[in-house]
């Protein structure tokens, strides 16, 4: 599946935003003139009064310099904030059309702590790092030029020291992007670790083995300042870096000056010695010439930060295994006359990197017909629901359920009257009733309670209707969360009349006499309904109408029998 490529934004007017803020440093030209003209004016004899038009003219270029500023800062946070939340809008459209089976799809710490959290790093990166580039690529130039028509010398000081420092910061700058990149993937690993240790706390408390989880958080998190502290520490020497060379730049720039006014020096200045005004016009602009690479060593962390975090998006945007259909939602439901018939017809599907799980595979499950699949552990049952469900793609073949196609186009409709019973199911932290509704608009109270009672579950105190429930379903047993899926397949019947349940090892790791509730249950749903269940248990498929062994060694012994 293609997915669109990230990247920053490209819009007009952020991009003048931030040429105006950055381009808003040259108003200290006109100021640095006025005040050495006036200061020049006032040494030479000039009455107090002279220094008046001067101050005005440089409170003016101030207001218009902090206007301009405030302006590109606050149109670039704003332009910011929108691309921010596209990129946070496409990382989830292609979370969303991965399928949920994806072995390479991210843990929910991890993807949330990258959507959320990490991901605002790129906000500082957009309003701070991009005025300040364009800052550096035309400040120093400028102040360059004007300085070079009143001293060559003062301008040849100030081209040495410049480029060292971008050389310097450079290197710092490649360390500190890779350091920032780590620490976020260790931040991400932390916040993936302990939504899960969290999740399964009763677990851990019931294994005595909170102390061991704690102490493993706890080297999770040392490691984590460790990688932290690095970052700063690289942050903290590219700022060094960069004092050390602007200030000796601009202590040779003002020694020279202070020897040209002596009179010790008489070179540099193109035939003729400089006056006071120029000589402190020089000076006001030296710092200036650096300011731009200061400021550019400040949010040399905030541009580490925002690449990696930018790299984070990317990885959660990457390809995957795609859910056949994406994401599509809003469907019509399908019809069909009859229970829908399964033909399947040279299947071809393989997990990545991985052996084939089925090649050439062929099968056909009558309308309405009963169907177990047997076989040992990865032999492919689960898979091959899951092909059926339209939650995997198919690497060749076809599959047909009611006579038509699965295919991108029509698979988000047949998923429509499927009912799906998976091994694990899902408690999400919500109410019982939207838990076995899972949002349906047209499930009232009295489908739901007769839901939970075909699942034997209106006798339990903790999955009556209004009780909320955590996520994972702490309070429930493993039973009643089986049971509780039950219901969810009984509302898909009841109100989206789901004309074929697929089922996955419904009666695994529960004891004989609910596993014999859960099956009869489950018989009681399929009538008139196409079912096809993955099991290990004798007994349940020997309740159904046919038996079908998934796997070499199965399907060798079956033929052997017959």
């Amino acid at each position: 599946m293609s997915k669109t490529p990230l990247s920053l934004p490209q819009f007009d007017l952020p991009r003048f935003a931030s040429l105006v803020q950055g381009g808003a440093a040259l108003l200290w030209l006109p100021q640095a003139a006025l005040l050495a003209w006036a200061i020049d004016a006032m040494l030479t004899g000039s009455p107090w009064q002279a220094a008046l038009a001067p101050a005005a003219g440089v409170l003016l270029l101030g207001l218009l310099r902090a206007w301009a500023e405030a302006w590109g800062a606050r149109t670039m946070y704003a332009a910011a904030r929108v691309h921010l939340s596209s990129l946070r809008a496409q990382v989830a459209l292609s979370l969303a059309q991965r399928s949920p089976l994806d072995r390479q799809r991210a843990q929910s710490g991890q993807a949330a702590s990258v959507m959320a959290e990490q991901a605002e790093a790129i906000v500082p990166y957009l309003v701070r790092y991009k005025p300040t580039r364009w800052k550096v690529l035309l400040v120093p130039l400028v102040i360059l030029a004007v300085v070079l028509s009143f001293s060559w010398v003062a301008a040849l000081i100030l081209l040495i020291a410049a480029p060292l420092i971008p050389v310097f910061m450079a290197l710092v700058g490649m360390g500190a992007q890779a350091a920032s990149r780590a620490q976020m993937v260790e931040m991400g690993g932390m916040n993936a670790f302990l939504l899960d240790r969290l999740r399964g706390l009763a677990t851990l408390r019931a294994l005595d083995a909170v102390d061991a989880t704690a102490s493993r958080l706890d080297e999770t998190a040392q490691s984590l300042r460790q990688r932290t502290m690095m970052v700063l520490r690289i942050a903290f020497l590219s700022s060094a870096v960069l004092e050390l060379f602007s200030a000796l730049g601009v202590a040779m720039v003002a020694a020279y000056i202070g020897f040209s006014l002596l009179g010790t020096f008489h070179f540099g200045s193109w035939g003729h010695v400089l006056t006071l005004g120029e000589g402190m016009f020089i000076l006001l602009l030296a710092p200036a010439f650096f300011e731009p690479l200061r400021e550019l060593a400040a949010v040399w962390h905030d541009k580490a930060a925002g690449e990696a975090a930018l790299a984070g998006l990317h990885d959660l945007a990457a390809e995957g295994l795609a859910l056949p259909g994406g994401a599509t939602r809003s469907v019509a439901p399908a019809v069909f006359s009859a229970p829908p018939s399964i033909e399947i017809r040279q299947l071809q599907f393989a997990q990545l990197d991985e052996a084939p799980l089925f090649s050439q595979f062929d099968l056909h499950v009558r309308g309405g017909e009963h169907v177990a699949l047997l076989g040992a552990s990865g032999a492919g049952k689960t898979s091959l629901l899951s092909l059926l469900a339209g939650l995997l793609p198919a690497n060749g073949g076809e599959i047909r359920i009611g006579g038509v196609l699965m295919s991108d186009a029509s698979v988000a409709t047949l998923r429509q009257r499927m009912a799906w019973m998976g091994q694990r199911p899902h408690v999400f932290a919500a109410s019982v009733s939207q838990n076995v509704t899972l949002g349906r608009a047209d499930a009232d109270p009295a489908s739901v309670a007769a839901a939970l009672h075909l699942a034997d579950l209106s006798a339990v105190t903790q999955a009556r209707p209004g009780v909320m429930l955590s996520d994972g379903g702490q309070g429930l047993s493993g039973g009643e969360a089986v049971r509780l899926a039950l219901a969810r397949v009984a509302v898909a019947v009841q109100t989206a009349h789901a004309d074929l349940l697929l089922v996955d090892e419904p009666t695994a790791h529960l004891d004989s006499e609910t596993a014999s509730r859960v099956t009869d249950a489950l018989l009681a749903l399929a009538k008139g309904k196409t079912m096809i269940v993955a099991t290990h248990d004798p007994v349940l498929a020997s309740r159904l109408q046919r038996s079908i062994a998934i796997g070499p060694e199965l399907a060798m012994l079956e033929a052997l029998r017959a």
